[in-house]
């Protein structure tokens, strides 16, 4: 099983090409070689194969690094099945999995992140669980995601080490992952991974 993450990032013309892409490469580069696990396709759009028990962290990872930008935004589908074809290029294999995410991406209206699991309520329950979580995390500030992408980067520091790297006091810290929510959004994460981990 894995999972296909197919996303596209939202006005991207609000901004020089420049300030975003190193940011979206350097996020994607943590998960595997270019452009066997993923690729960066007609300017704007990209797809990422990875372990399905791993692709919602990438997602916020995702997320936050492109919230940081004033002004853009990331609409994400995760799909998760077979890769029945592997290529040397992601955007030409293919599988159950690169089916369901961009069924997923063509059904994403006003949401920007979905999934499609084949278990129909699997996905009614995940769906409705991104939709609350977007209502918090769609009005993240810059300031706001840059210290989620942060604590995202380095799950392994703590709040007083990540304080001394970013120049900041510890309270401010705390504020700016209070208000994006960051503990429930990693709860979410935590529910999404125990339902897709292998035994």
């Amino acid at each position: 099983m894995k999972a296909v993450i197919t996303g596209d990032i939202v006005n991207s013309r609000a901004e020089p090409a420049a300030h975003w892409l190193p940011v979206l490469k350097e996020i994607l580069e943590q998960y595997g070689q270019e452009p066997q696990e993923w690729e960066i396709t007609r300017g704007d759009s990209f797809q990422l194969i990875l372990d399905p028990e791993e692709a919602l962290y990438a997602a916020f990872q995702i997320k936050a690094g492109i919230k940081q930008l004033s002004g853009l935004d990331v609409r994400m589908a995760i799909g998760i099945g077979e890769q029945e074809y592997k290529a040397r290029k992601i955007s030409e294999s293919n599988g159950s999995a690169f089916i369901r995410s961009g069924e997923c991406f063509e059904n994403l209206k006003k949401q920007h992140l979905g999934i499609r699991t084949g278990d129909q309520e699997k996905d009614e329950t995940f769906n409705l669980l991104f939709s609350l979580a977007l209502l918090t995390m769609n009005n993240w500030s810059a300031t706001v995601a840059k210290t989620i992408t942060v604590f995202l980067k380095f799950p392994e520091k703590s709040q007083t080490e990540l304080a001394q790297q970013l120049n900041k006091s510890q309270s401010s810290l705390s504020e700016a992952l209070k208000r994006g929510g960051f503990d429930e959004i990693m709860q979410l994460e935590d529910f999404y991974r125990k339902k897709f981990d292998r035994p």
